[in-house]
């Protein structure tokens, strides 16, 4: 049955993977996307999760044109990556307001139509450093790894409903993140990766694919790593 999907932050990386996969399952799928608009072929929507209006004005355009959302997938993030003494508050602030607090705008905002229909598929995208941690990366770890506990609650809220909410985190993916690193450091953390390459955005979006669909109905809470065994243990 084809639903009604919106990927945010799905214009590049992960998100884009995740747009394309539904899509090709047959469903309709709206992107968001700050300044540079999808590929062809996929509906865009300008939004910013950092701004409540922006966000509201989202959901309204993509409704507007597909109809009430069904399936949601977060995929928004932002790094800010500084040694501890060396990160500024709004170093620390801004990963939490994009990566978390964008997270419960759009879900809150999705949730009011699913309620209705009894019936709904929440994905967020974490990531394995919300579990194992990385140096520099306190912030983005900190913000990643509060979707856990944000999205286990909302599935003891919303499974009565039919809804269900769960986390998928991948491991370093080849997208422009990873290729914007040092290849000395990716291929040092490539060699801690028991899969010995980095994850493709492919892979994940089938992840995603998986609990957006209606054989994952009694799959809600879950955290789903995508990681090639790097995170085991965590």
């Amino acid at each position: 049955m084809a639903r009604t999907a919106l990927v945010v932050g799905g214009n590049r990386g992960i998100g884009l993977a995740v747009a394309r996969r539904l899509a090709d399952e047959g469903h309709h799928v709206a992107v968001t996307y700050r300044q540079e608009p999808p590929p062809a072929g996929l509906l865009g929507v300008p939004c910013d999760v950092t701004d409540l209006d922006s966000v509201r004005d989202a959901f309204d355009r993509a409704e507007e044109l597909l109809g009430s959302v069904d399936v949601l997938v977060h995929s928004a993030g932002i790094t800010r990556d500084r040694l501890l003494y060396a990160m500024s508050e709004e170093d620390f602030a801004l990963p939490l307001l994009t990566n978390l607090t964008g997270a419960y705008r759009v879900t809150r905002r999705a949730v009011r139509g699913m309620l209705r229909r009894r019936w709904g598929r929440i994905v967020l995208l974490s990531s394995q450093v919300a579990l194992s941690g990385e140096a520099g990366q306190a912030n983005y770890s900190a913000s990643k790894a509060a979707l856990v506990g944000f999205a286990r609650s909302l599935a003891r809220e919303l499974g009565g409903r039919g809804i269900t909410v769960n986390v998928v985190a991948p491991g370093l993916t080849d997208t422009d993140m990873a290729a914007a690193l040092p290849e000395e450091r990716r291929e040092a953390i490539v060699a801690g990766v028991p899969v010995g390459r980095l994850v493709r955005p492919e892979e994940v979006a089938a992840a995603v694919a998986f609990l957006a669909s209606a054989d994952a109905g009694a799959v809600t809470g879950a955290v789903l790593p995508v990681d090639g065994g790097a995170g085991m243990g965590h």
